[in-house]
């Protein structure tokens, strides 16, 4: 049998990594007035006990200057962070894993939050997504932020982390320092010139922490503004030798999350080129979600892969990539919701075990009617709807019960398989195949109705029965219009409309953003957005919406903010402008509304006296995050009972 290059040792300065598989930056969120909290160590214990090679730890800045008000970020150069940082790299390396602290600072960047203090860079150029332009540093600055990462690393290396990475990608200071639009002048005028801040803190932290293992992040494209391109990031890379290994990313922020429109991980086909330019080990990441595009990675010249939302919904990945045990791993469909929010902390749309510190399980509150019924023997349970509440919940339970699954459609996912057929969504197609191979013990009918004398014969009942789009009273009648789920299903509906109307909520949510993907997929001339909101799309996660306008830019859309609708006809729209109340009308080929989605009647389907689960959109329609925890609680539920 052929041995995975993923899963060979690799020399790394002074230490040796088990495998080629790296969990790269991010953070537990589980920081409080920038020291860490107890929970933290606990994440990052159940991610190091998943296999990777080596954890990074993200979200460690420097300075002051780039410490937010709410407190959520490692402040590393404070002398009270190391009991944390000490139970960080302990909790990593005690289950086998190398740990690496990733130190940042972000100069000119603001990541959206208010600081303390004011933004800085090499120049005064300004960030497109900031409002105010940098104070440019001194020479004395520039001094104290050497000292600053310094003296962070001694604060991580004295903790027990063996690695140090410096965080000079996504546009954060070092960048800005690397990139010719945001550094010049005779003191920039090269390459070797630029690079300079980087041998200065390499050298100061060697000198301060003998026998550390120093790493460098950097990133291609945003070249028009503080990044670099593929050309200009390789003729960075000779310059890196004296770093351990050089971690390659893409992006700036707002951009180097991709969201699932993203199918394959965009420096795979660049490997070759950027191995030629490295002359140390070299570790390359984004959006690599399979063994084979690892194995692609590897054989194509890379050293290590890294992974960073995949571990987040699966921390098992690693061990499960391993052992050619990939079609078990929960997958990230990077959505971008939960995992960027940090609200409170990290969290994952699609794991309902990764939970706020101090709770085992992502909180979730099902409706409950009937008495709680204990037993030790195997019971027969009905989940009634195969979206991803349903999904989860049959899944769950079918270890330890005789399961059922009803489905009316001919084909399980609910809502989230009319969301993965729009354009540029398929990742949720990634977590309904998941649920397809877990489930060989459920019994699934598809196509069928379940009536409630069917599910008498049951011992416990779980209502998923999901939820359905309705129209706005404005939009009934017109033979023009369809609903979102219609249209995402299939965009064949619209071929051949020319001007296609789409009427949003005003909440901003993919069901409309799809829409209109959705049209220009089938060939409309012309798109048009209605929104009583002040902005479309502004209901989409940060970095998805930024994402989402961009695929849109050049194409033929009109967006008229603040406006509602009046009344539809077969080839009309009337709106009228929420402020001045001026109506307007077009003319339109088709017309499609995003509207209210609203909880299908589950009371007739619930037996007479008996114990009933309703979760996911049936309850009330939300979020994917509520379906798949709330079908997780109900199957914990029934385990408890099963062993009283």
């Amino acid at each position: 049998m052929t041995t995975l290059r993923a899963a060979q040792s690799l020399q790394l300065g002074s230490l040796r990594l088990k495998n080629r598989l790296v969990g790269t930056a991010h953070a537990s969120g589980a920081v409080a007035g920038g020291i860490p909290s107890p929970g933290d160590a606990d994440y990052w214990r159940r991610s190091a006990a998943g296999g990777a090679g080596m954890l990074i730890v993200g979200g460690t800045v420097v300075a002051p200057g780039s410490s937010n008000r709410n407190g959520n970020i490692t402040e590393a150069w404070r002398p009270e962070v190391v009991a944390g940082l000490e139970a960080r790299a302990r909790a990593i390396t005690d289950e086998g894993a190398a740990a690496a602290c990733q130190l940042v600072h972000l100069g000119r960047e603001t990541l959206g939050a208010e600081l303390w203090s004011h933004p800085v860079a090499p120049t005064d150029v300004r960030s497109p997504r900031e409002p105010t332009r940098p104070r440019v540093l001194s020479h004395a600055d520039v001094d104290g932020i050497v000292d600053a990462f310094r003296v962070s690393a001694v604060h991580a290396w004295t903790a027990g982390f063996q690695v140090v990475e410096l965080h000079a990608a996504h546009g954060y200071l070092l960048a800005q320092f690397l990139s010719p639009n945001t550094n010049f002048g005779p003191d920039a005028a090269t390459v070797a010139r630029r690079v300079l801040i980087l041998d200065r803190i390499a050298s100061a932290i060697r000198d301060a922490c003998p026998g550390v293992v120093l790493g460098v992040r950097v990133s291609a494209e945003g070249e028009d503004e503080a990044g670099l391109s593929v050309d200009g990031l390789c003729e960075v890379l000779p310059h890196l030798s004296e770093f351990d290994y050089v971690n390659v990313t893409v992006g700036v922020r707002t951009t180097y999350v991709r969201d699932m429109a993203v199918a394959d991980p965009p420096l795979l086909g660049e490997v070759g080129r950027l191995r030629a330019a490295t002359r140390t080990p070299l570790l390359v990441s984004q959006s690599f979600r399979t063994g084979a595009s690892i194995e692609a990675a590897l054989q194509s010249g890379a050293d290590l892969v890294g992974v960073a939302r995949p571990l987040i919904a699966d921390p098992n990945f690693p061990r499960k990539i391993l052992t050619g045990q990939e079609a078990s791993i929960r997958p990230c469909v990077s959505c971008n919701e939960d995992c960027r929010a940090f609200d409170p902390v990290l969290l994952c749309s699609v794991n309902p075990d990764l939970a706020p510190p101090g709770q085992s399980t992502r909180p979730a509150h099902p409706l409950t009617l009937g008495p709680t019924r204990r037993s030790s023997t195997r019971r027969r349970i009905a989940v009634v709807g195969a979206g991803p509440a349903g999904l989860e919940c049959a899944m769950r339970l079918a270890s330890d019960h005789d399961v059922t699954l009803f489905e009316q459609r001919e084909r399980i996912g609910g809502q989230l398989a009319i969301a993965a057929d729009a354009p540029n969504r398929s990742g949720w197609r990634r977590l309904l195949d998941y649920y397809s191979v877990a489930m060989p013990r459920v019994s699934i009918r598809l196509g069928h109705a379940v009536c409630a004398t069917e599910l008498e014969d049951f011992d416990e009942v779980v209502l998923a029965v999901g939820a359905v789009e309705t129209f706005p009273a404005e939009a009934v009648g017109a033979q023009s219009l369809l609903s979102s789920q219609a249209l995402i299903g299939g965009g064949e509906l619209l071929r051949g409309a020319g001007h296609v109307v789409v009427v949003d909520d005003g909440f901003g949510l993919w069901p409309a953003a799809s829409s209109v993907e959705a049209a220009l997929a089938a060939g409309a001339d012309r798109v048009t957005v209605l929104t009583p909101a002040p902005a479309f799309a502004s209901g989409l996660p940060p970095e998805s919406r930024v994402q989402y306008l961009r695929r849109l830019s050049g194409k033929p859309v009109d967006v008229q903010v603040l406006s509602s609708l009046v009344g539809v006809s077969d080839s009309t729209v009337e709106f009228e402008n929420t402020l001045s109340g001026e109506k307007a009308r077009l003319d339109v080929d088709r017309v499609v509304v995003a509207g209210e989605r609203r909880s299908l009647d589950w009371s007739l389907l619930a037996p007479e006296g008996a114990r009933v689960h309703v979760i996911g959109d049936a309850l009330v329609p939300r979020k994917v995050a509520h379906a798949v925890a709330e079908g997780s609680a109900v199957a914990r539920e029934y385990f408890l009972t099963a062993r009283c």
